[in-house]
C-alpha cells in the first residue's frame, strides 16, 4: 500500500473487525480471541490494572477483570463507532474512536450504560492481520477527561453532598 494519508476501504474494515473481535472476545472472556487481538509485543493501559506488555501479561490482565470482578464483566458490552484514522507507515495506525460500555445488572435484571469515553489506538498489521499494538481507553471519570475543544461553559461542578448531622441521622434509627 502507498504510503497516503487514506487508507484504503479493505484496511479500514479489516481494522473496525479488530473492533469487533475485540469487544466479543472482551465482553464473552475469550482468551483465545483476545490474544489474537494483540501483537505479540503489545502493551494494554487498563485504568484500574496499570500497563502490561505481551501475550501473556495482557491475557492474565483481561483474566484478572473477568474473574475477580464477575459482576462487573459478565453481561457487558464494549461499544466502538465514529473512527478517525491516522497512517503512521504502510503497516501502522493511529484510530480514535468512541465507546460506550452497555452493562447488564445481575443482580436487579435490569441494563444501564456503565461508562463512556474514547479510545486512541495504535494498531498494526502483522502477518497480513491488523493487530493492537498500544490500546488507550479514555474514559469519562470526570469533566477533564472529555476531550473538549470548545469554549468551557459548564458551571463548575458542585461541591460534594456533606453528611447528615448526627442528630439528624438518629431519627432514623430503631427506638427500643
Amino acid at each position: 500500500m502507498p504510503l497516503t494519508d487514506k487508507l484504503s476501504a479493505e484496511d479500514r474494515q479489516d481494522i473496525i473487525d479488530l473492533y469487533a473481535r475485540y469487544a466479543w472476545a472482551l465482553d464473552l472472556a475469550d482468551a483465545q480471541e483476545m490474544r489474537a487481538c494483540f501483537s505479540e509485543d503489545g502493551s494494554f493501559d487498563h485504568l484500574w490494572l496499570g500497563r502490561v506488555q505481551g501475550h501473556d501479561a495482557i491475557i492474565a490482565s483481561f483474566e484478572k477483570m473477568w474473574y475477580e470482578q464477575p459482576a462487573w464483566w459478565f453481561g457487558r458490552q464494549h461499544l466502538f463507532n465514529t473512527f478517525r484514522f491516522f497512517v503512521r507507515g504502510p503497516d501502522e495506525v493511529r484510530v480514535k474512536c468512541f465507546n460506550q460500555i452497555l452493562q447488564f445488572n445481575t443482580e436487579y435484571n435490569n441494563n444501564f450504560v456503565f461508562g463512556l469515553g474514547t479510545r486512541d489506538d495504535l494498531v498494526v498489521r502483522r502477518n497480513g492481520t491488523w493487530v493492537y499494538q498500544a490500546p488507550y481507553v479514555n474514559a469519562w471519570q470526570c469533566r477533564e477527561d472529555v476531550p473538549w475543544k470548545g469554549e468551557m461553559r459548564l458551571a463548575p461542578p458542585r461541591p460534594p453532598r456533606p453528611e447528615a448531622p448526627e442528630s439528624l441521622r438518629d431519627d432514623y434509627r430503631a427506638v427500643d
